[in-house]
This record gives C-alpha cells, structure tokens and sequence, in this order.
C-alpha cells in the first residue's frame, strides 16, 4: 500500500492507536434504562481503594497509569470519582470525570469489571455519564479511548454521539514486565519480552 509505514516497538513495550473525541452540544434527555447497578459518589478518594477498583475494571486492558503512582501523586491527581455498585453493593464499575478547564469535562476513566461486558449495561452506565458531565456551564464533553480497550468502547462512544478529532499513537513499557499488573491480566495482548527477537 502506498505510503504504508511501519513504526517497530521496542520489545518489552506496547503500541496502541488513542482516539480523541468530543460532543459539544449537549445530548436529548433520554430516560435512564433500568439496571440493577448505581452510582455511589465518593466523598473523598482513598489511595489503596481506588487503586483496588481501578485495576478491576482496567487491568484487562492495560490500564495502569494511576497505578504507577505514589499515594501523594495520586491522590492530587483523583478527580470527581462515582463508584458503579451491584446489588449486593460491591463496586464493579467507576466514573471518573474532570472538569478542571473551563466549560469543558473530561471524562478521564470510565468502565465495569470485565465480568459484566456484553450483558447490556453499557446503555445505563453512557445515561448516567451524559447527566454528571453536562452540568450547567460545561459546553463540550472529552474522552479518549485507544485500540488496548474493550472493542465494544469506540464504537459505543460514536454510538452515544461523540465524534473523532484526531488519533494518536502512543508506546509504553509494558505494565506486567514492571511488576504493576500480573503478568496473565490481559491474555488478549501478547507479552513480548525485551529478549524477544523474531529476526
């Protein structure tokens, strides 16, 4: 294919396509589907907990920024955190937005534990996202996702009205050789060692 360019990785890291994307008129009301599941606000994030729920719900995909960090960095960086809970009231899910800048949210974390993908509560959990983040005075809504995600997330966010402003690529050392997520949480990605060569 013309134009066709290869980027290698370094073994022992991770590439990935980001998608940006963005709504910037605020969606028709629409009723909440039913669901088992709620939202439960956290009044103040505790270090330990939240890293606990951040892994559940993203180590399957690679999430590991927030875990990288000391309890100092990451408390100052934990924005507006709802916890998704189930009946029983474990949490299984979270929503983290921001809304440092002006006029604008973030939606910097969103997502369920991989035990409830594909059992029809993305449509709840995308209602209850679209009534936090569009505020009074919030004029656009952000989010990223990238090709390490659930394949469902992208398309989910087209489907909710979002649409791509640009792409990225982005590299990483892989989060399982450093220690930060265990070495079988994301059997969907191969772990290619720094000692693998297919020369």
């Amino acid at each position: 294919m013309s134009g066709e360019q290869i980027i290698d990785i370094p073994p022992g890291h991770v590439g990935t396509v980001v998608t940006f994307l963005e709504m910037t008129e605020r969606p028709k009301p629409r009723p909440v589907p039913p669901s088992p599941l709620r939202l439960q606000r956290w009044a103040e994030a505790d270090p330990r907990k939240y890293r606990l729920l951040f892994e559940r719900v993203g180590g399957r995909w690679l999430w590991y920024s927030r875990l990288a960090m000391d309890d100092r960095a990451l408390t100052a960086a934990i924005c507006e955190v709802h916890a998704v809970l189930d009946p029983r009231g474990v949490e299984v899910g979270m929503i983290e937005l921001d809304f440092a800048q002006e006029g604008t949210c973030l939606i910097r974390f969103l997502g369920l534990v991989p035990e409830l993908a594909g059992k029809g509560h993305g449509r709840w959990l995308f209602a209850q996202v679209a009534q936090l983040a569009w505020r009074a005075g919030v004029e656009r809504v952000i989010v990223n996702t990238c090709t390490l995600d659930h394949p469902a997330a992208l398309p989910a966010y087209l489907k909710a009205g979002f649409t791509a402003c640009r792409r990225a690529f982005e590299s990483f050392p892989d989060p399982r050789l450093s220690g930060l997520l265990p070495c079988d949480i994301a059997p969907q990605i191969p772990l290619v060692e720094p000692s693998a060569s297919c020369a």
